[in-house]
């Protein structure tokens, strides 16, 4: 299974219908009656969202660790996801990053353009996921690029204007990477495994880390779409700059989502199938999705901190047992996210089907 090296139909750029005035989305935007957002849920919030770490005793390895790794596992195996704060990224460079790229998005279409991606690397200026033919699509627009391995990184590839983005882009890329292997060490150390063992397990210091900013244009019928259809994230772990005014990260608890309701400067980290996978199920994966806003546009930076994509991803032999045995086959991650980057999102369906992957290659 390979991805072709171009789009199956012509590309509309969501932001584009969105600035025309349409009242009504296209049918290749709307989602079956069974698969659309509850009207309860959208704009709404819920105050008692997913857990709120205070990370400064990792940082400053005092009498809080203990406290706080407790706070990280209970998160990470009942919620999947969570916000950090005391983090150690800058502020003041968290709030440029996302002013940035606002500027991006908001530039004529021809210099966007410019960027124009194609589903070989999916790297550059992007409207859809996925590669299937009359697939129906989220209603937003995004930029994908690459900051590891070295190999990877194209400055070229990286938007020239607005003028500071692309330094803005390169600290900020550098301060979100290092609180990763902060996080990962925690994790390590809950699952009672040597504190480098998923560092090691990804690929020590030859990682992949990759940064999608996510564009969700003002929608006229948010009760008919999404912004991003219900999926777990198929890397490792995801930190999420969320849009500080416009809530619409939406996280499955039992049967039902919760919306989530971003701390300041904090951090919404999930855990990604990869952890799911090496700590045998410990660690959750959890469905989320994002609802879209009929009067304020919205957008996110989502940082993926990923294993290197060619080293085999299989539970660690440590947390296997009689008892417990191995939940997942070995697989690299290159051939992992083939088949997100082919079918698009949906749901957990990547778990369940993994073992039939590597027939689909």
């Amino acid at each position: 299974m390979n991805c072709p090296r171009d789009w199956p139909e012509p590309i509309i750029r969501v932001q584009s219908l969105s600035d025309s005035g349409i009242t009504a989305i296209p049918d290749r935007f709307v989602k079956p009656a069974s698969a659309r957002p509850s009207l309860g849920s959208i704009g709404s919030t819920d105050t008692n969202s997913i857990p709120i770490i205070d990370l400064g005793g990792l940082n400053r390895r005092d009498n809080l660790e203990t406290t706080t790794l407790s706070k990280v596992y209970e998160a990470c195996s009942e919620w999947g996801f969570f916000q950090v704060v005391n983090h150690g990224v800058n502020p003041e460079l968290m709030d440029r990053a996302r002013e940035v790229w606002r500027e991006f998005f908001h530039q004529p279409m021809e210099v966007k353009q410019a960027y124009g991606n194609s589903p070989k690397t999916y790297e550059g200026y992007g409207s859809r996921l996925g590669v299937e033919k009359g697939a129906v699509l989220d209603w937003s627009d995004y930029y994908f690029l690459h900051y590891l391995p070295c190999s990877l990184r194209d400055y070229n590839k990286w938007p020239a204007l607005p003028e500071p983005l692309r330094e803005v882009i390169d600290e900020y890329s550098k301060q979100v990477v290092r609180l990763g292997g902060v996080l990962l060490k925690a994790l390590s150390i809950n699952l009672c495994l040597k504190e480098n063992f998923l560092q090691n397990a990804f690929g020590g210091d030859d990682i992949g880390a990759c940064l999608r900013v996510n564009f969700y244009p003002k929608c006229p019928q948010p009760d008919l779409t999404f912004g991003l259809s219900p999926h777990s994230d198929p890397g490792g772990m995801t930190f999420l700059l969320p849009d500080q005014n416009v809530p619409g990260l939406q996280v499955r608890k039992n049967d039902g989502w919760i919306t989530v309701k971003p701390a300041p400067h904090a951090f919404i980290v999930n855990i990604g199938d990869q952890i799911q996978v090496l700590s045998n199920a410990i660690y959750k994966s959890i469905e989320h999705r994002v609802i879209v806003n009929s009067n304020h546009e919205r957008l996110s930076l989502a940082y993926f901190y990923n294993p290197k994509s060619d080293l085999l991803i299989q539970p660690a032999k440590e947390l296997v047992t009689p008892d417990r045995p191995a939940l997942y086959s070995a697989m690299t991650f290159d051939e992992y996210r083939l088949y997100i980057r082919t079918k698009g999102p949906r749901g957990k369906s990547q778990l369940g089907e993994s073992s039939n992957l590597q027939d689909d290659k």
